[in-house]
């Protein structure tokens, strides 16, 4: 008994086999540490996403929606954020960086609540279909996309009607989102879909650095969405949300908000999302996917 206590009090210093070199250099708390500290390889990270991807493929339309519908009013909290700020901090010779920090507080509720946001899903659930590649799946993604995309319109359209019209947020401050969601209806649709690209990969990178971001998530969505903000650059739900409040104040016309604003920033989303960065997050592994495919076979 009192052999195995000591051998149980030793477990830590025994050193473990280090496979690169064939010698015994580390014990087995420091090779506990360092896999700890190991950032995940890409390999881990395509199939932490890859799995996440499956699920949501699976879920019920229904659920889909109303998740969909939550993220649109939830993301609404970013221009809520900056037409505060902008009210709060008129005149201050600062007042564009700070405003913009708002920007971050919709993304963050949505991302960390972990409610179906499309920006999310232009590399979230393409990975699986990139992986399969079959009709299947391509359909299942299409549906996602189309019913996702629908609620969180529908969502941004509710709390801006509300905000407008259902007294649910003080006149000044309708008033400083209004000032703000100006930027977005001076754009062309081509401005609109060209600024709308970097966004799309921005958020997909977002997605595709959580998996290694444990404790740091609020960080790193805080930091890549601030960047949209400050480059001024498109996201189509939250950008609906002051296409919107614009449109209901009559400020621009019905076609300007959907064709001019809403879907060219849609396409550039889907663009920089899924055109540039999933394509070029599942290349980075394909070929590893592939060995470890024939591997097992």
């Amino acid at each position: 008994m009192r052999l195995r206590k000591a051998e149980m009090s030793n477990k830590s210093d025994r050193p473990v086999r280090d496979p690169r070199n064939d010698q015994d250099t580390f014990s087995e708390d420091e090779a506990i540490q360092i896999a700890r500290h190991r950032a995940l390889s890409p390999r881990a990270v395509y199939e932490v996403i890859n799995r996440e991807g499956r699920e949501e493929l699976k879920r019920p339309l229904l659920s889909l929606w109303w998740s969909g519908i939550a993220a649109g009013v939830g993301i609404s909290a970013s221009v809520l954020a900056e037409g505060i700020l902008h009210h709060i901090f008129a005149e201050h010779p600062y007042q564009v960086p700070i405003e913009n920090m708002g920007y971050t507080v919709g993304f963050i509720l949505v991302i960390l609540s972990r409610i179906q946001l499309f920006t999310e899903n232009t590399i979230t659930v393409v990975l699986p279909v990139l992986k399969s590649k079959s009709s299947e799946m391509f359909v299942c993604a299409a549906r996602l996309w189309g019913v996702v995309f629908a609620a969180n319109i529908v969502g941004t359209f509710i709390v801006a009607f509300l905000s407008s019209y259902g007294g649910l947020v003080v006149p000044d401050y309708v008033e400083g989102m209004k000032a703000v969601s100006l930027h977005f209806a001076e754009y062309s649709a081509i401005e609109a879909f060209r600024y709308g690209i970097p966004a799309g990969f921005f958020i997909a990178a977002i997605v595709w650095m959580l998996p290694s971001s444990e404790g740091f998530e609020i960080f790193v969505i805080f930091l890549f969405t601030y960047l949209i903000a400050m480059g001024e650059f498109t996201h189509v739900v939250a950008g609906s949300k002051e296409a919107f409040l614009l449109m209901l104040a009559g400020d621009i016309s019905v076609a300007k908000a959907l064709f001019g604003l809403i879907l060219p920033t849609l396409l550039g989303n889907v663009l920089g999302g899924t055109g540039l960065f999933a394509l070029l997050a599942y290349g980075q592994v394909a070929h590893e996917i592939g060995t470890e495919t024939n591997d097992r076979n």
